[in-house]
């Protein structure tokens, strides 16, 4: 369904939202400041909490950083300030550890986004696999729920994995969009696609929320909207590399125009 100028509408009646990602701003940082970082008073750069608020000021409706285990970018710190510090809404992507479930509980962001962690992997690749996890993801969701926070589980468009999802009580689901990214100059690009859509409907209908993320760009953005039931989109590394050229504000202008046109 449609409003105004052809934004499509997302689970709750509004646009789709924007959450910014901000890791790979604290991955520069780590190249050179590895043992200064989160530092405060402007004693490392980039500072992820600077690109966070102005972020926010171009039309972010969320920042995400994602607390690796091997702290590989972004750090404690970098979420305590960020918590401190942001005025839209924090959600923390973490693994699903007794460890991340400590500091998500003593942070207590707005939302959290439970994904699978590889050490060898660069980034997060594919979603998580709440079937072979049901026990460990079921103890995350309750411990996040009796807390008031929101959490959302990282999963590929599989029925199986949405299906568990919302019987173990999560409200929301990320949709994995790595494996359509991939394929979209290829001859898979379509029915990539179709799992993903149908992976929206089937969530949308167990009462999920329907959030996406993970390779979507200022190019497949066009098509990525036009998926059912939309709330939020995370991006980030897209528009980190956008932001080295324009700025962070004109890369966040410019996805929330591409997202909402």
């Amino acid at each position: 369904m449609k409003i105004g100028r052809g934004a499509y509408l997302c689970f709750d009646g509004g646009v789709i939202l924007l959450g910014v990602n901000i890791d790979h701003c604290a991955t520069l940082r780590q190249a050179r400041y590895r043992s200064a970082a989160g530092a405060p008073g402007g004693a490392v750069e980039p500072d992820p909490v600077a690109l966070a608020r102005r972020a926010e000021l171009a039309g972010a409706d969320g920042i995400t950083a994602h607390l690796r285990e091997d702290r590989r970018h972004i750090q404690d710190k970098d979420i305590w300030r960020l918590k401190e510090s942001i005025s839209t809404r924090l959600n923390l992507e973490m693994a699903c550890t007794r460890e991340m479930v400590k500091i998500a509980l003593e942070v207590r962001p707005r939302a959290v986004c439970v994904v699978p962690e590889n050490r060898t992997e660069v980034t997060t690749e594919g979603g998580l696999d709440v079937v072979a996890g049901r026990e460990k993801v079921r103890a995350c969701v309750e411990a996040m729920a009796e807390a008031g926070i929101e959490a959302s589980l990282f999963i590929d468009p599989d029925e199986a994995q949405i299906e568990l999802s919302a019987k173990l009580g999560a409200p929301v689901v990320e949709l994995h969009t790595g494996a359509y990214s991939e394929a979209y100059a290829t001859g898979r690009r379509q029915a990539e696609f179709q799992r993903l859509r149908l992976g929206a409907v089937r969530a949308h209908d167990l009462g999920l929320k329907v959030n996406a993320g993970h390779g979507i760009n200022y190019v497949n953005i066009a098509e990525v909207r036009t998926l059912p039931h939309l709330h939020e989109l995370n991006i980030g590394h897209s528009i980190l590399s956008r932001a080295l050229f324009t700025g962070i504000e004109e890369a966040v202008r410019e996805m929330k125009a591409r997202m909402n046109p």
